[in-house]
């Protein structure tokens, strides 16, 4: 009997070990994509976060064999390792030595001595909940109370602090409650993730716009959006594969994009040389494809063609006066210097005045516009003509034949033209120079 119970123990004993060892090995296999208050994330064990779904993947990484450590968020399975967000990305880790943790109901990124590099700064009173941080399906890396995955009650989430790169289902623009800015700042170059010289944000002044900005140097425009898109990105709406919206109210004023396939992969980015890019991967890519990308040609840059003139890529040279305007100064506008841009033939005479009408056009910069979105274009035009500082009028809104009334009263500035897109812009004209 004794030899019967010693063969039974070191079969249980055995048949211990194996359950043992497959869930340490299902454990390692299976994706965990929350952090809790005892547990940490190290560069030294190499453990990460993965997305419900295994589209994401957060944890610690280095953009080459010398350069220094940083935390972030990229697409775990492509075949070109593409970063989304980088936490310490103007305060990397210099060596191996780093550990991100819940510290006080903190997320905090520790360094060498326990030395804090980056913190989610979060100010909250005493929780009865444990805090835990979570890598969500769509990218973004949320705190939040144990108990409570109520997306409006996380206490931080990444997608408020956005590096070069917008998601679907992130927002770009202000939280009108916190007053907070969601804004992308591009890498300094293709391999140092630190704060580059190119951003891209919301200006929330008459119709909000979207720059593209070198410092403090504005380099390309937006246009307002018309309900549809962003009038000066057109073809950033040529995609049946995302929908796209533009939310302003009391609370907010941001835009965001969603994707209706979701095999497919598409992101918002501004890259270190300046350039604001529509990037999309279909399940057969190897590399990115550019959708669009923008600035690329001249008419695209913001102002190139000065005052009461519009940019128009199929003439030479592509600056040109509105009807009834000519250049402001001749000898620079024939050397192709057209920044001084347009003046009037004829001098307004507020009565007997009228509008002629440019199709396909980015509208004018909106920052001394008014608009009245609860009118149609008849009252438009009349209040146009009724001012006699008004300078044109457009529609706000071009779906249902379009609605909203949008008024300038001063220079018309950052025009252009293009062949099927824009919308309509009545520019006022003296009688003289009306056709």
């Amino acid at each position: 009997m004794k030899g019967v119970r010693k063969t039974y123990d070191n079969s249980y004993t055995l048949s211990f070990l194996l359950v043992f060892f497959v869930l340490i090995l299902f454990r390692r296999a299976f994706s965990v994509n929350t952090l809790s208050s005892t547990e940490s994330l190290t560069i030294s064990n190499n453990r990460t976060l993965v997305s419900p779904g295994d589209v994401f993947e957060l944890g610690f990484f280095r953009t080459n064999s010398s350069s220094p450590w940083y935390l972030g968020i990229w697409y775990k399975k492509l075949s070109e390792r593409t970063y989304v967000w980088v936490a310490n990305r103007d305060n990397p880790l210099s060596n191996s030595i780093g550990s991100l943790k819940i510290l006080g109901n903190n997320l905090v990124l520790l360094g060498h001595s326990n030395k804090s590099v980056w913190s989610t700064n979060v100010s909250r009173g005493y929780e009865r909940s444990p805090v835990v941080a979570e890598l969500l399906a769509n990218g973004n890396f949320v705190m939040r109370d144990s108990s409570n995955n109520n997306a409006s009650q996380f206490l931080w989430q990444s997608s408020n602090y956005p590096t070069d790169t917008l998601l679907p289902e992130m927002k770009l623009g202000y939280d009108l409650k916190t007053g907070l800015n969601r804004f992308l700042t591009s890498w300094r170059s293709y391999d140092d993730p630190s704060s580059g010289d190119f951003l891209y944000k919301l200006e929330t002044r008459r119709l909000p716009e979207f720059y593209l900005m070198q410092g403090d140097v504005r380099e390309h425009r937006s246009g307002p959006w018309n309900g549809i898109q962003f009038i000066g990105i057109p073809e950033d709406q040529k995609s049946s594969y995302m929908m796209y919206n533009f939310t302003e109210n009391s609370e907010e004023v941001a835009y965001t994009f969603l994707m209706t396939n979701n095999s497919f992969y598409s992101r918002l980015t501004i890259n270190s040389e300046g350039y604001l890019e529509r990037l999309t991967w279909a399940p057969s890519s190897v590399v990115w494809n550019v959708f669009w990308s923008s600035p690329i040609h001249q008419c695209d840059m913001y102002r190139t063609c000065g005052p009461y003139s519009y940019c128009d890529v199929n003439t030479s040279p592509v600056c040109n006066c509105i009807q009834g305007f000519r250049p402001k100064n001749r000898q620079q506008w024939d050397l192709r210097i057209p920044t001084s841009g347009c003046i009037r033939r004829t001098r307004l005479g507020c009565s007997g005045d009228g509008f002629t009408r440019m199709k396909n056009m980015k509208l004018p910069e909106t920052t001394m516009a008014i608009v009245d979105r609860s009118i149609g274009l008849k009252e438009c035009e009349k209040r146009c003509l009724s001012d006699c500082n008004c300078t044109a009028f457009a529609n706000a809104d071009i779906r249902n034949r379009g609605t909203g009334c949008v008024i300038w009263t001063g220079e018309l500035e950052d025009i252009r033209t293009y062949f099927a897109d824009g919308q309509d812009l009545y520019v006022r004209l003296a009688a003289a120079d009306l056709v």
